[in-house]
């Protein structure tokens, strides 16, 4: 089974990314949730880009840095919105990443890193304000041509935070879709 490390969205660490460990954990996998934003949580991503500001970005990357030392090195790098800005500011440093879970946006993919093979799933919701359907394709084709076998999920009718559902955005057939498509790209890195 993996190791999987997931980084929370710019809301902080919430029940919504608890509750994605413990569906990994139920199918036996081995997850870490580091909270970034040591304890503080935001109502509205207008907060959370504030608390951003005043935590400091070079402070969150420390703090999934020194996570990330605890854990293998083939771990599966995890994120959800925010958290896959993370996940990108953390992957070049650990080139031996097992594969890339990405929930509601992508993470840059980095240049001069050997990723063949490299697998990757990126989950969107299709009203996704945040990330417009030519920034998804531009992902997706930076991801190919560097040789990654990269999945890119569309949900119809789903908003960016469509899989919490404390959040006005939470669409719960999408969120199961992705959920089975999550589990089974686990069971399979």
């Amino acid at each position: 089974m993996a190791s999987v490390i997931l980084f929370h969205s710019v809301l902080g660490l919430r029940p919504m990314e608890l509750a994605a460990a413990d569906r990994m954990r139920a199918a036996g996998h081995s997850v870490m949730v580091p909270d970034l934003f040591g304890g503080v949580t935001a109502e509205t991503v207008d907060r959370g880009m504030e608390l951003v500001e005043e935590i400091g970005w070079d402070t969150i990357r420390e703090r999934a840095q020194a996570a990330l030392a605890e854990l293998p090195a083939a771990t599966v790098l995890a994120g959800v919105s925010m958290g896959c800005g993370v996940v990108a500011s953390v992957w070049p440093e650990r080139p031996e990443t097992a594969g890339l879970l990405l929930l509601h946006a992508p993470a840059e993919v980095p240049a001069g890193m050997n990723l063949t093979g490299l697998r990757a799933q990126l989950h969107v919701g299709e009203h996704d304000d945040f990330w417009p359907p030519e920034e998804l394709r531009r992902w997706q084709m930076a991801a190919e041509l560097a040789g990654m076998a990269a999945e890119l999920h569309i949900y119809p009718g789903a908003g960016h935070f469509y899989t919490d559902p404390s959040l006005p955005d939470h669409h719960g057939l999408a969120t199961e879709e992705t959920w089975k498509r999550a589990l089974k790209f686990l069971g399979e890195v």
